[in-house]
């Protein structure tokens, strides 16, 4: 008996008893449709949290002045006097692991252009910024070194500070007032959104960290010193030669805290990452449960169908038929169902995001992997729960089945 023979009697075999099939299709629909909708729930959370790791930095190594005691507490975090140029110009010379630095003065003031306002945080850095921190500029250009060495009054903006400020006007070329001083917008930073922690990171000001010193601040020592080390492997490495080498510099006792501090923020991120990837498994596996059951009616169905269907396999046995044929096709049957539960239960999975969204205001993500993964673990769920009804049919005595009422 060909396959196409084996196929069209287990196809008449399902629409002859349709009402148990439409039941095992929906059972399998059902738990495909929960797994790609929970999958689309978790991929969307582990999505954001790399998006948010990818904004941190290249390798982002940030060494803060002041130090944390033992609770974890930062102490003399502001106006500490302990970070200076002079360690950011050695940490560039004596950490080969570190391959870009830029001082950083920050913190607090009014921006004006005309008769508008803003409170805002200003960053003194250099044109390093940029690369360390990952970050574009959406309009114009950043400011040089030289503006760095010369301590030119000029500015580059965040988007919220252009939005507050500037409403729908170009700012470029612009001059704004900061505290006193004129200075000259040269370009605005690419939006970023609201970070892991709940901050604006588009709320600020950055100007040549010479300029904030001089003309703002009136201070010699650094708040900050960004870094980004050589590749993700070398953080680590680079985290313990930069803190060796300003305590060295610092001329701390081996018994004395540290007068800094020097943190890897995409630890925090990586953490956040790791707990969402775990709880995203924990949801697949959870949804694959209604998989399961679903297998397990297809498995009660099928063993339903063998009773009902004994004296028919019987007559088969008897006419020539081997058991390799009735169980393939019991297995067909099987499979069938299946695949036809995978499709329908994707197109509800699919429908059933969007819902989500809509209704919840809840992010997903599908993904062409998910479906993929539905599909294949439907049709593997009916494979496993139709082996043993197809065997349990393929092993019927001939004569017994035909004596069967």
């Amino acid at each position: 008996m060909n396959l196409v023979t084996i196929v069209r009697q287990a196809a008449r075999s399902l629409s002859r008893h349709w009402i148990q099939s439409v039941l095992s299709v929906l059972g399998i629909a059902v738990g495909v449709a929960a797994f790609v909708c929970v999958v689309a729930i978790g991929n969307a959370g582990t999505s954001a949290v790399e998006d948010q790791l990818k904004s941190l930095g290249d390798n982002f190594v940030w060494v803060e002045a002041g130090s944390r005691n033992r609770n974890g507490i930062r102490n003399g975090a502001r106006g500490t006097r302990s970070l200076v140029l002079s360690d950011a110009q050695a940490i560039t010379a004596q950490v080969p692991l570190i391959q870009r630095l830029t001082p950083n003065v920050d913190g607090r003031l009014q921006i004006i252009y005309g008769q508008q306002n803003w409170a805002t945080t200003f960053r003194g850095v250099t044109p390093e910024f940029l690369p360390i921190r990952r970050w574009d500029l959406s309009a114009g250009e950043f400011f040089t070194q030289a503006d760095v060495d010369h301590a030119s009054p000029v500015c580059v903006l965040g988007q919220t500070v252009v939005d507050n400020l500037f409403g729908i006007d170009d700012p470029i070329g612009k001059t704004v007032r900061i505290q006193s001083i004129p200075c000259l917008v040269l370009g605005v930073l690419h939006a970023k959104g609201i970070s892991a922690t709940g901050q604006d990171q588009d709320d600020f000001v950055l100007l040549p960290y010479t300029t904030v010193q001089k003309r703002i601040t009136g201070t010699f020592w650094l708040d900050d010193i960004f870094c980004s080390a050589i590749s993700r492997e070398s953080m680590s490495e680079a985290t313990k030669q930069i803190a060796a080498l300003l305590r060295e510099r610092h001329h701390l006792n081996p018994g004395e805290d540290d007068d800094f501090n020097v943190r890897r923020p995409e630890d925090v991120i990586q953490a956040q990452l790791a707990s969402r990837q775990i709880m995203r498994l924990l949801l697949a596996s959870v949804a694959s449960l209604s998989l399961i059951v679903g297998g397990i009616g297809i498995m009660n169905i099928m063993l339903v169908a063998v009773t009902q269907r004994t004296k028919e396999i019987g007559i088969r046995l008897a006419v020539g038929a081997n058991e390799q044929v009735i169980q393939l096709q019991f297995l067909l049957e099987a499979i069938t169902i299946g695949l036809l539960g995978g499709i329908l239960g994707m197109t509800l999975g699919f429908f059933c995001s969007g819902l989500v969204t809509n209704l919840f205001s809840f992010p997903t993500q599908l993904t062409t992997n998910t479906f993929l993964f539905g599909a294949g673990f439907a049709a593997g769920v009916a494979v496993i729960f139709g082996y043993y009804p197809a065997k349990r049919a393929s092993q019927l005595d001939p004569i017994q089945a035909l004596r069967y009422e």
